[in-house]
């Protein structure tokens, strides 16, 4: 095969997972000390608290991630904003292995499925979380928010899930499993006819939202027929998806 040609498609579907307050629970308050530290990084940008707050919140509201906001309109360094926010978040304090996940992850059958997490968050932190959360050796692949390229995209954008698609050499939308804590970045890929959509939800925590506190609640649109999946433990995918299970 020359260097250039594309190596041969997998049969496999793939299993996305989400990482921040997917794979660890949201009653970690990661999401609060992070919002903290944008907030902060947006106050050195000379607004007062307000002002940072509204910013914060209107930019994620917008773009789907506050770095994309600020690279947009702020003369700022992303990784330097990488580096004073999820650089400096306590996570070993904050989130320890959990057995029972790391058995999920085991018992997906892998004659079937790969497996690879698709994140928003730059590759460091990333691998990060997943150190700490023993999964490093059971993610095949790492999608991630490259902050270093100019005009980065992100969950939920549809070009964001073109190149995952692409990066993991899978033509077949309808082949992609996929779960996440965000409803927009679920309803996205749904949207582009991934066939297999789970939304992550752990109702009655609180989490930070573009620097607002929210509290977690199911969708109430059940009955309808189209609606995606919601769950609040990651072992009700062994229900959900019985045919990628040990």
């Amino acid at each position: 095969m020359s260097p250039d040609a594309t190596p041969k498609e997998d049969p496999r579907s793939i299993v996305w997972f989400d990482i921040d307050n997917t794979l660890y629970s949201a009653s970690t308050k990661i999401s609060q000390a992070m919002g903290q530290r944008i907030h902060a990084y947006f106050v050195t940008l000379g607004l007062d608290e307000d002002e940072a707050s509204e910013l914060h919140h209107s930019y994620y509201t917008q773009y789907g991630l506050a770095l994309r906001g600020l690279t947009r309109h702020h003369n700022i360094d992303p990784m330097d904003f990488d580096q004073k926010c999820d650089g400096t978040l306590p996570l070993d304090d904050l989130i320890k292995p959990d057995p029972k996940l790391r058995k999920l992850f085991q018992d997906l059958d892998r004659t079937k499925v790969r497996v690879w997490a698709l994140t928003n968050a730059y590759k460091t932190h990333a691998q990060r979380v997943l150190k700490i959360l023993d999964l490093e050796d059971q993610i095949e692949g790492l999608v991630y928010c490259d902050y270093q390229q100019v005009g980065f995209t992100c969950k939920p954008e549809p070009d964001y899930y073109h190149n995952a698609m692409k990066q993991a050499n899978i033509s077949d939308p309808s082949k992609c499993y996929f779960v996440d804590d965000n409803q927009l970045n679920v309803r996205s890929a749904k949207e582009l006819g991934w066939g297999h959509c789970v939304h992550f939800c752990e109702v009655g925590l609180e989490i930070m939202d573009g620097g607002k506190t929210k509290k977690l609640v199911l969708d109430t649109n059940i009955n309808d027929p189209e609606s995606i999946r919601q769950i609040s433990d990651l072992e009700e995918l062994r229900t959900l998806w019985p045919e990628i299970f040990i």
